[in-house]
């Protein structure tokens, strides 16, 4: 099996692009990334979506993307796994090279959220729960989002203002990353007067649902070294499956998948928690953005919360968290969102994250979620010395 690095990344600015087509803004990334990575030639593309075929009315995205990026024959498809759509994909060309199946492979998350708004974009993103069990009886993502929160809260003592400061920390990130769609601070005591979205959850808890694209080039490592100055070496990549549905889980407040992808990871990179200097996390709401500490052992359970509390997760911090807004101020990608961290983590090994950067970065980790957490995809990258 052959060692693989990233080569090339690219990317745009997330927001409400309402005159901008899914194609386009997926050739936008795409554009940026084989520029980035010095060549125009791939063997095959693998897209992130989870939306395009419910609020853009367009399937078949493979074929449609790399035709209108010029890349017309080359082997595509799409891959979906709802919100972790591009951490699938980009395990998908992971493989595809580590195996020797192709040489130079180009992943693309991309998602048009803005096409449709109101209901219809609530009802197309609770698609990824249980559509018999849960999104049924009118639950929405928020919904599940709360129901979570609440029983936090509840078990672990927590009080709303305890969860400030993941928002805080990702307002305070994205104000030095220009493809942030939110770029302004975020105070403690605003966080607090946020109207309810769902009760606990209100609307600082939530990540803004926007539009956007990122890609990333992959190639065998030896291949890399030769071909860019500053290749970042793909040093694990996992994924893993648990039941969509919340109450088919025996602990809701265990991200299940999310253990076991992380723990795979840690044992395929030959390291610890402690070894990794940021993670790039799935904060859709506050309350994930606790749990995964936990799954991936930066907290024992319950206490994940306390290192936003303390302080940790900011760029000088014991484990640096969304370190250009993560989705709570960059903005939730949809399916686009696995690539979007991939292509923040690789950033921030290159130091080229500008104001963003955490000092010293030399391995990151990007944790992809699924869902309320019915699919996690883990990817550790780590510079070439």
């Amino acid at each position: 099996m052959r060692d693989v690095s990233v080569i090339g990344i690219g990317q745009t600015k997330v927001g409400e692009h309402w005159t901008t087509s899914l194609r386009h803004l997926a050739w936008e990334a795409i554009h940026a990334a084989l520029a980035d990575a010095g060549t125009e030639a791939v063997e095959a593309v693998y897209v992130g979506n989870m939306l395009a075929g419910a609020l853009s009315r367009q399937q078949h995205l493979g074929a449609l993307i790399v035709d209108f990026a010029g890349l017309r024959g080359v082997e595509a498809v799409t891959v979906e796994a709802a919100d972790a759509s591009g951490g699938a994909a980009l395990r998908q060309a992971v493989l595809a090279v580590r195996s020797g199946a192709a040489e130079v492979v180009l992943v693309v998350g991309v998602e048009k959220v803005t096409d449709m708004v109101g209901a219809s974009g609530t009802t197309a993103q609770v698609a990824a729960a249980d559509a018999d069990h849960e999104a049924v009886h009118g639950v929405t993502s928020a919904a599940l989002g709360a129901l979570l929160m609440r029983r936090y809260m509840h078990e672990n003592g927590v009080e709303l203002a305890d969860m400030a400061g993941f928002s805080v920390n990702a307002h305070a990130n994205a104000v030095g990353n220009p493809y942030a769609m939110f770029r302004r601070p975020l105070k403690a005591s605003s966080f607090v007067k946020g109207s309810m979205v769902a009760d606990p959850v209100n609307l600082f808890d939530s990540a803004p649902a926007g539009d956007g694209a990122a890609a990333v080039v992959l190639c065998p490592t030896e291949m890399a070294k030769d071909m860019v100055p500053s290749p970042v070496r793909v040093a694990a990549s996992s994924l893993v499956t648990d039941a969509p549905a919340l109450h088919d889980r025996a602990d809701p407040l265990v991200l299940a998948a999310a253990n076991t992808a992380a723990g795979r990871a840690y044992h395929a990179a030959g390291v610890v928690p402690g070894d990794i200097d940021l993670l790039e996390l799935h904060d859709s709401f506050t309350v994930f953005a606790a749990l995964q500490l936990e799954a991936a052992g930066f907290a024992q359970r319950g206490e994940g919360w306390t290192l936003a509390k303390n302080g940790d997760i900011g760029p000088q911090g014991r484990i640096p968290i969304s370190t250009c807004g993560g989705l709570k101020a960059r903005g939730d990608v949809g399916g686009g969102t696995g690539v979007y961290q991939a292509v923040e983590v690789v950033q921030q090994l290159r130091g080229a994250a500008g104001d963003c950067q955490v000092p010293n970065a030399r391995r990151g980790m990007t944790l992809n979620v699924g869902g309320s957490g019915g699919t996690a995809v883990v990817h550790i990258l780590e510079s070439i010395e």
